[in-house]
């Protein structure tokens, strides 16, 4: 299995006006004034190591007192925003136990730990540089997935919730094998409709590190989902194999998996499913995507030789001429998404090409 990892960092893109308006009109604004160049003025860091003195790549970081008593109080008010709306009554009840600050990535992002001192149960939460991109992947995955998620803006600093479950890599290297032969059965299926939401939605580089494996108990079994937690190459790569997470090196234990334990009319069954239950939010929340696609389709989230090449190998993909007549990222997802609804009233036409 090829690497097919992007091979330049991708760029930051700045939040337009209709794409903050649009922030404003569903509670996505942010009204504690914190930024991340605020957390960037730490004093010193110690490296942070897992349980098995392995280096974990974040870095616990240090301020000086005055700075870090007005750090701590915006801090806890994030944390009632996120989880209280805005309720200032728990804030006496909190404690802001750590800010670790990560190099690796995109994003290097800080990641918050706040405890309720009454019972010791904690959350995390992330902040990060605002990138445009990463909104949408966020808003999308917010209406589409099975799953919803909070985040906040201010300016230019973006405030995400942890995304709670097993990272995909670590899953693979200690939990997998130990999992029964049903088990695994049903983790193919999963990575199947993964697979498929990933690519009918644009969303790229899901490599193992960046989702995550969700085991959910259910009467005598146990029920495993699979999470998107970076949504950083939303709509930006122009390489389609991007957006498809079969084609990266780190998932070959599940596409491996896969070929066991799956007949090729179970895949096209549990694509079908996937494909359709998408078509199904895409309908349902039509309003709200239809106000996002607008809005994504007049923003810039990639270079035009990524939007020139993306559009050409859908259409290869699909024979569709509305994927060839895109001119933006947005108008390519919204070809994506008439190409699924369309094909989701008629299941018959979904010919895909080669």
């Amino acid at each position: 299995m090829s690497d097919i990892s992007p091979l330049f960092k991708k760029p930051t893109y700045p939040i337009n006006d209709f794409l903050f308006d649009y922030l404003e009109r569903f509670d996505r604004i942010s009204k504690v004034a914190i930024s991340y160049d605020d957390l960037l003025r730490f004093s010193g860091s110690i490296n942070v190591y897992d349980k098995n003195d392995n280096d974990t790549l974040w870095a616990r970081v240090f301020y000086n007192e005055y700075e870090r008593n007005e750090i701590d109080l915006n801090l806890k008010k994030i944390y009632s925003l996120l989880h209280s709306d805005g309720n200032l009554d728990v804030i006496k009840f909190l404690n802001v136990d750590a800010i670790d600050y990560c190099t690796f990535g995109n994003s290097k992002p800080f990641r918050i730990k706040v405890r309720n001192v009454l019972n010791d149960n904690y959350v995390h939460f992330y902040i990060k540089k605002a990138d445009a991109s990463r909104i949408y992947g966020l808003e999308l995955e917010h209406i589409l997935s099975p799953d919803k998620i909070n985040f906040l803006v201010y300016q230019d600093t973006l405030i995400e919730e942890h995304i709670i479950g097993i990272p995909g890599d670590v899953f693979m290297e200690t939990l997998l094998e130990s999992c029964s032969e049903t088990e695994k059965s049903q983790i193919a299926k999963e990575f199947v409709k993964f697979n498929e939401r990933c690519m009918i939605r644009l969303l790229g580089d899901m490599r193992a590190y960046n989702y995550v494996i969700v085991p959910i108990h259910d009467f005598d079994q146990v029920v495993y989902k699979i999470r998107a937690i970076d949504f950083d190459q939303q709509c930006y790569e122009g390489n389609f194999k991007i957006y498809r997470p079969q084609f990266f090196k780190e998932n070959f234990p599940m596409i491996q998996l896969i070929k066991d334990k799956l007949q090729k009319s179970s895949i096209e069954q549990y694509k079908h499913e996937e494909r359709a239950a998408l078509a199904k939010r895409i309908i349902s929340a039509e309003t709200r995507i239809q106000k996002v696609l607008r809005i994504m389709s007049h923003d810039t989230i990639a270079p035009p030789e990524h939007i020139d090449q993306l559009k050409l190998e859908l259409y290869r993909y699909t024979n569709d001429l509305h994927f060839k007549k895109a001119t933006s990222m947005g108008y390519v997802l919204s070809a994506a998404f008439k190409f699924v609804t369309r094909n989701f009233k008629h299941p018959d036409l979904f010919k895909p090409g080669t």
